[in-house]
């Protein structure tokens, strides 16, 4: 089997070191050509560079002009992902790009028209996607298991520096855009687009942070709403990720929703309810340990070679991408 040939463009995104090193380490799918760090990044998150010494460094021409480069990985800082992953697809790589697809919508709009046009996989970065309790709950939902969904209640909150969540500001929604679009991209997967959104994006007013570093929305369904909540400035609040879906016939609650020991060696706890007394504890079982990046980017690897269909198309990310700009406050 061929390996894929794959560049990296950018550090500044949170899940940038987690992605090479994935890429790295799975040497039977992937040759990492090499990685190219825009000038501003080299200074602003000098702190990662130790983490990718041993990286060969390409200039962003030298990737973009290689023939041999299928893919590219664009992991740069937030504001950038689409304009780098534009110049990408136009070339003809497939694109790993990491959520939720840049604050510009007319951008993200132009890259998915572009990855449609040259017939371009482009491959999300929501880790959630790869989790396997979640993928088991999902075959469960679209099975029937849990009869009709009256409601999804999805959280995903953290206690981040000052600095940090300040920092959540140059974002339309602040922590909705940076954490919340998960939740979005988990309540969509489950009950599909929603007949309207209320966003209640906020800021707790503490450590003199101006930026909005809580969001909540609520999601209109016909049978009832769902809701989702992500908080930059919540104790324990990693501990409390957790996504709970409630049908007719039963409950499932996945919670923590990802917990560590071992940074890349996750867990998580599921616990499901089918009686119907009112003392009922359910059923708990904690998942084998996985690392949610490795899945993720070896399933783009078969995605690349055509050995799979991407199960989130062109139409999905537009649809999730667009609903989390209304959970912002920025409709077109």
């Amino acid at each position: 089997m061929e390996k894929i040939k794959i560049a990296v463009i950018g550090i500044g995104h949170d899940h940038a070191v987690f992605i090479l090193n994935s890429l790295w380490k799975q040497n039977s799918i992937y040759d990492v050509a090499g990685i190219y760090i825009p000038r501003e990044e080299e200074i602003k998150f000098a702190n990662k560079l130790p983490s990718v010494a041993n990286v060969p460094r390409l200039s962003l021409e030298q990737i973009l002009n290689s023939p041999d480069i299928r893919a590219v990985a664009v992991e740069c800082e937030e504001k950038q992902l689409t304009d780098y992953a534009c110049a990408a697809a136009k070339r003809g790589k497939h694109i790993h790009l990491d959520k939720p697809g840049g604050p510009d919508p007319d951008r993200f709009e132009e890259l998915v028209a572009l990855c449609r046009e040259k017939h371009l996989i482009l491959h999300m970065g929501y880790m959630y996607r790869y989790n396997p309790e979640i993928q088991n709950l999902l075959r469960a939902v679209r099975a029937g298991e849990l009869g009709a969904i009256i409601s999804v209640e999805a959280q995903m909150s953290c206690l981040h520096t000052p600095q940090k969540r300040q920092w959540l500001g140059e974002y339309p929604g602040g922590m909705m855009y940076f954490l919340g679009c998960h939740l979005v991209d988990l309540i969509i997967q489950i009950q599909g687009e929603p007949r309207g959104v209320i966003q209640f994006n906020r800021c707790t007013g503490t450590d003199q942070v101006t930026a909005k570093d809580y969001a909540m929305a609520v999601f209109d369904y016909p049978g009832g709403v769902s809701i989702l909540k992500s908080c930059a400035n919540e104790i324990g609040g990693f501990a409390r990720r957790q996504l709970v879906v409630t049908g007719t016939r039963k409950t499932v609650e996945l919670k923590p929703l990802e917990m560590y020991e071992v940074l890349q060696e996750h867990y998580t706890q599921v616990t499901e309810y089918t009686k119907t007394v009112w003392n009922d504890m359910g059923f708990s079982r904690c998942s084998p340990k996985f690392d949610r990046y490795d899945s993720m980017m070896a399933s783009f690897g078969e995605m690349v070679r055509g050995e799979k269909e991407n199960p989130w198309n062109y139409d999905y990310e537009l649809m999730v991408y667009h609903t989390l700009m209304k959970c912002c406050g920025r409709e077109k």
